[in-house]
């Protein structure tokens, strides 16, 4: 029977990411591993604890986000695993979501929807922030576009004010050009984005569409409209966190390089459902196959919801959004199988039949032409493991 070992969790409960780490620690100790858990209550970036001079414990789990928690983690001599992106130290190992991936996600979420005005809005306090803003404004560049930027004031700096921070907001909401797409930092920022947009009278998503990170379900459903968001992995992200301490409690080596978790996709809600281009007909017709593509549509049945041939139709997809009605019903069922495969326990038959493919080995060639590998690889990489006897 394994040793039991006692590991100490240094992770706020206040927001959904860490919440999500939490419940993959807990997925992996109930599988694999006999630890009794001390998770104290911790507010994110609060000074050391002072029980943790003391503690006499195996291991710890920890998001390291200030030099004082940095030194106090270290004078533990004990093995650590680090969950933040700040890096405050270099040589142990750290799990992290995929900040680069989770920006380029929305590129793609504004550009599939014709925007040509795009924009971050920032928090610099935070390294995952400033990733985040480097690779949304490299792709945004890359497409032919100018990416805008605001830096708020970092959220723990001694000097931030909200009512100062909403000022210099309102100014920047204002001076961009309509209408435009905000990728926000994370969810907290998005929501102080819409709360600007509702008191200056913009109208969200038509003037401005915002997209957050994180879906904290509860955030997004309060904000007004509700908040469209991009679904990091955090339940992986704790798991393999979990299992890295694991080894090295039980004296492995392990490499101190970053452990890169690739986002889930995004949760779109009413931010940011819009398709900004200057045509009714394929605008209608984008609407139908998002909000049907499920329902193992045909192009025939895109046709009935616009006065346009069928060559009409695919000339003006293929000007507007660089691909066909069909192709684009089959990109909006990946999506919504990606979804599946990285939340859920279905098997393919089960996801096919949700998602409108006929059989699950038309999803499967589908899905490899879209995405480049099998729904298989694509669950096993997110970190959800379940196996299926009839993947084609």
């Amino acid at each position: 029977m394994a040793e039991s070992r006692g590991v100490a969790l240094l992770i706020e409960s206040s927001n959904a990411y860490a919440r999500g780490l939490l419940s993959g620690v807990i997925a992996y100790v109930r599988q694999f591993a006999d630890w009794s858990i001390y998770l104290p209550e911790q507010e994110r970036g609060a000074t050391p604890p002072r029980w943790l001079a003391n503690w006499k414990g195996d291991g710890l789990l920890a998001r390291i986000e200030t030099d004082a928690i940095a030194r106090a983690v270290k004078r533990t001599k004990r093995p650590v695993v680090d969950l933040s992106a700040a890096r405050y130290l270099k040589d142990i190992p750290w799990v992290e979501t995929d900040d680069r991936a989770i920006a380029r996600l929305a590129v793609e979420h504004f550009l599939t929807r014709g925007f040509q005005n795009l924009a971050f809005c920032g928090d610099p306090g935070f390294q995952w922030s400033i990733l985040r803003c480097e690779e949304f404004r490299k792709g945004i560049e890359q497409a032919g576009y100018e990416c805008h930027v605001h830096q708020s004031i970092p959220r723990y700096d001694n000097h931030y004010s909200w009512n100062r921070e909403k000022r210099r907001l309102a100014r920047w909401v204002k001076q961009l050009p309509k209408p435009v797409a905000i990728f926000a930092c994370y969810d907290i920022k998005a929501q102080q984005l819409l709360d600007v947009c509702h008191e200056l009278g913009i109208v969200v998503p038509e003037q401005v569409a915002v997209l957050g990170v994180d879906n904290d379900a509860l955030l997004c459903e309060l904000c007004n409209p509700p908040l469209s968001s991009i679904i990091p992995n955090a339940h992986q992200a704790g798991f393999q966190a979990a299992a890295l301490l694991d080894r090295m409690m039980n004296g492995e080596r392990v490499p101190s390089d970053a452990l890169l978790i690739e986002p889930l996709g995004v949760q779109t809600r009413q931010s940011t459902d819009l398709l900004a281009i200057d045509d009714p007909d394929v605008a209608r017709a984008f609407r139908f196959i998002r909000e049907s593509a499920t329902d193992n549509i045909r192009v025939k049945d895109v046709l009935e919801q616009v006065p346009l041939s069928r060559r009409a139709l695919e000339h003006r997809f293929l000007k507007y959004l660089g691909r066909t009605p069909h192709q684009e019903i089959q990109r909006q069922r990946v999506i919504k199988v990606k979804e599946l495969l990285g939340q859920t326990t279905m098997t393919l038959s089960q996801i096919a039949i949700q998602t409108g493919f006929e059989h699950p080995e038309y999803l499967s060639v589908a899905f490899k032409r879209e995405t480049g590998e099998t729904p298989r690889a694509f669950r096993r990489r997110v970190g959800n493991s379940i196996p299926w006897p009839d993947e084609a």
